[in-house]
């Protein structure tokens, strides 16, 4: 069986060029080409396609990840190539890669199989710089933050209260927390500082929810680095930088284009992780794939309790968009994951586990159904070790909910693979809905998070350190208007990562910190023991990596 590399090297790519003027009749001039076959879209698409109808938003979700894994991205190419193949007019927007993800335990965020958006090797590695970009404006920040304090401190920054971190995009443990300005007064002045990885950077969900560079100028300006020693906020723009930084991110804000290994346009752009950011990726890039095809299939990262709800309600309520139908990815092994069974075990037939497993899908399923308002449709991504029995079961429980479903074989044979998925989404986008936002913007932060917490994660009650609870209560003031990003562990619905299949009665989701994230104008509550910088696993993916004299790269999934 070929690797996804392998498949992905055999791809007869066209032009990037070529493919923008044959699909969408974009002339080059509104293209910046990164070599063949990638490129960076000119902003002034969106004015000059202004008048024209968007196309139908299709949001792809799943149900709680485990380590079996369920294929959101690939399912979202694998459909995006599917309604191709049944006459629509579809493009797909996804998320740029991570390295600490790539080099750690996840994996790229390519898709797999034949199911990828290519080159392969080019999107999971250096791309076109929009994460450089991203950690060399967010460090410029830090920089000029400890630089300002050793001038003189004019702004009277309370070195214990500075609040901006500094970022790498990679796992990196070590750099959690740490001391910065050792070595005497030429170096600074000693405080408590850390690192975060990339993607959980408040720049990168700015970029991603920017409108605009004026919009984008504007959020930066009003980031707040930290308190003075009234406590009074002290922001990018006093310290005088935010249009250096700005200028670093003008080319990363355009979105870029790529294509899927069937030809199919695919905008990959902005990547932040929806366990400890909002998950989704930029605004910008989704606004112009709806003005150019009329089926644009995005995804929001890990399962439903995380990113669909952050696309519902930080994505969409920002700007305005909204999706007109969900797919809930699932496997029969993750399945059987939350029924309880070992990894060891998944490839064993257990219709028991399938039902009890069930559990989560169905939570998932009410979730987009009920507090969502979104027509959903589950896509089984098939496994060669699934069998009658166990696909039987489960559909007979999907039937049981009232949910139509789908088998598909995309991994192995493309779009074709997913021909019915494609058939049932196009019906589902068409439908007449509208989409719900779980609270509204007037409700104070605490119940947002109530909200949140009980009708997502199913939690009784909230709970959270004192701090936590002065914070919101001092910024209900000021920004009680602004909606709430939970960061937690991806593998289940409480934030504790053992606890599989759905939560049991009685249990408390606990708060343990709080960030103001004023530019991305969200505020970020951290559950439980959650990490905004990763650590590598024992044997990490980096060390299985390599590259011949040729240059030809391997061990690149």
């Amino acid at each position: 069986m070929p690797t996804d590399i392998d498949i992905a090297r055999q791809a007869t790519m066209r032009p990037i060029i070529e493919l923008a003027a044959e699909r969408f009749d974009l002339p080059a001039t509104e293209m910046e080409p990164f070599g063949h076959y990638k490129a960076k879209l000119s902003l002034d698409l969106l004015r000059t396609h202004a008048e024209k109808p968007d196309g139908k938003l299709i949001l792809v979700t799943a149900i709680t990840p485990t380590p079996a894994g369920e294929g959101k991205t690939t399912t979202s190419v694998g459909l995006t190539d599917a309604l191709n193949h049944i006459g629509k007019n579809a493009a797909v927007a996804l998320r740029e890669p991570s390295l600490g993800p790539v080099f750690g335990m996840k994996g790229g965020a390519a898709g797999g199989g034949y199911a990828q958006v290519v080159p392969m090797e080019d999107i999971n590695l250096h791309f076109t710089g929009d994460f450089s970009a991203i950690s060399l404006a967010h460090n410029l920040l830090a920089a000029i933050i400890d630089n300002h304090l050793h001038h003189g401190n004019a702004k009277r920054l309370d070195s214990r209260r500075i609040l901006w971190r500094r970022v790498v995009d990679m796992n990196d443990r070590a750099l959690r927390q740490l001391v910065v300005g050792l070595g005497g007064p030429g170096n600074g002045f000693p405080r408590s500082d850390g690192f975060d990885i990339v993607v959980a950077s408040e720049i990168m969900a700015i970029l991603c929810l920017s409108e605009s560079l004026t919009d984008l100028k504007r959020r930066i300006a009003q980031i707040t680095v930290g308190l003075d020693t009234d406590k009074t906020p002290v922001t990018a723009d006093e310290l005088g930088v935010a249009g250096a930084m700005t200028a670093l991110l003008k080319n990363a804000l355009s979105p870029n284009m790529v294509q899927t290994l069937e030809n199919n346009p695919a905008f990959v752009h902005g990547g932040p992780f929806a366990n400890i950011a909002h998950g989704c990726n930029s605004v910008l890039a989704t606004r112009m794939a709806l003005k150019m095809a009329d089926y644009v299939v995005t995804e929001a990262g890990f399962g439903a309790d995380l990113g669909a709800e952050k696309f519902v309600d930080i994505k969409c309520r920002k700007s305005g968009l909204a999706a007109d139908a969900a797919v809930l990815v699932a496997t029969l092994r993750a399945v059987k994951y939350h029924g309880g069974i070992t990894r060891d075990d998944l490839n064993k037939e257990n219709t028991q586990a399938v039902r009890d497993g069930f559990e989560n899908v169905r939570r998932h399923l009410r979730n987009i159904r009920t507090h969502y308002g979104l027509p959903v449709v589950i896509a089984l991504n098939h496994f060669t070790h699934d069998t009658d029995d166990e696909i039987a079961t489960f559909r007979s429980l999907c039937e049981e909910e009232g949910a139509d479903m789908s088998i598909c074989y995309h991994w192995a044979n493309g779009g074709k693979g997913a021909v019915e998925l494609a058939e049932k989404v196009a019906a589902l986008a068409n439908s007449d809905v509208k989409m719900n936002n779980l609270y509204d913007d007037s409700l104070p932060l605490k119940q947002k998070a109530e909200a949140v917490t009980h009708k997502i994660y199913g939690a009784d009650a909230v709970s959270s350190d004192p701090k936590v609870s002065a914070d919101l209560e001092q910024w209900q003031e000021t920004h009680g208007h602004f909606p709430i990003c939970i960061a937690k562990t991806q593998y289940a619905f409480t934030n504790n990562p053992l606890n599989r299949g759905i939560p049991k009665d009685g249990y408390s989701f606990h708060v343990s910190g709080a960030r103001l994230n004023t530019g991305a104008e969200f505020i970020v509550l951290l559950g439980g023991n959650i990490m905004t910088m990763p650590g590598l696993p024992k044997t990490p993916a980096a060390c299985a990596i390599d590259v011949d004299d040729d240059g030809n790269i391997s061990g690149l999934f």
